[in-house]
């Protein structure tokens, strides 16, 4: 199935995205698709397939920016992030060419299931202390190397269905079945990010479902100002910033559901 993009999404409206998008994601730390998705529906005029396929192009730069950090610190398990990329990969392909048939509709309550998750993680985020000690170094045993590619394959399929980055799945998954301390996990995840929306972008730009140039607009924008967000949230506390997240995805949640019903 091939689509021809339509021309809702004009360069200033990317740029807008772009700020509110990156501002956001620097703020909560983990923003990316989940904050995007809603974003290009609203304030960029797409269609939630659209909008996931736009979502995941965006998301290369800023992983790719956002991974510099936590390689510097060495908070990226290579080994892992390797593992997560053999799966994650193929997984993206495959969800992006199921983002091109899968109906609208169905498309928006997968997107509408997230949001819940979400809420529901930041929510636990809030009254519960991240573990601080680093359990991932060395070489993963056979089993867990194993159990990695699959984490991989099922992040690759969201990301390249719903267009959401590898902090809504593999970060929750690292941490708890494999005991992933909370910066590894984000680092691991970013590193295995990077070719995880290359493969999937490739699948949406052939099948027509994305602008590349528009959406690296998107996503440079987006990576430049996640700055500022990132220097306000370390005045915040975590659990307030945990609050403040998941009210922020209550209200995307109303926003995807009022539109799903719409359409229905």
């Amino acid at each position: 199935m091939t689509e021809q993009t339509d021309d809702s999404l004009t360069p200033p409206r990317a740029v807008l995205v772009g700020i509110v998008g990156g501002a956001f994601s620097g703020l909560f730390g983990l923003g990316g698709g989940i904050v995007m998705v809603p974003l290009l529906t609203s304030l960029g005029g797409l269609t939630q397939r659209r909008a996931s396929a736009y979502s995941l192009a965006a998301i290369l730069p800023a992983a790719i920016v956002g991974s510099i950090p936590y390689l510097t610190h060495q908070a990226v398990d290579l080994i892992s992030a390797a593992l997560l990329v053999v799966g994650s990969v193929v997984g993206a392909a495959y969800g992006a060419r199921l983002l091109a048939r899968v109906p609208e509709t169905l498309l928006r309550w997968l997107f509408v299931g997230v949001l819940v998750a979400g809420i529901v993680r930041s929510l636990l985020d809030s009254f519960v202390d991240p573990p601080s000690v680093d359990t991932a170094q060395g070489i993963p045993s056979l089993l867990d190397g194993a159990g990695m590619v699959g984490l991989g394959l099922v992040m690759g399929i969201a990301s390249g269905l719903l267009g959401i980055g590898g902090g809504q799945i593999a970060v929750p998954g690292l941490s708890a079945l494999f005991d992933f301390a909370p910066a590894l996990a984000k680092g691991t995840s970013l590193v295995a990010m990077i070719p995880t929306a290359i493969s999937g972008t490739w699948v949406n730009a052939r099948n027509g479902l994305v602008h590349l140039k528009t959406a690296a607009i998107i996503g440079l924008v987006a990576s430049v100002f996640s700055f500022g967000g990132a220097s306000l949230s370390v005045v915040l506390p975590d659990n307030v910033a945990s609050i403040l997240f998941a009210a922020l995805l209550v209200f995307a949640l109303v926003q995807q559901i009022r539109k799903a019903l719409e359409k229905r």
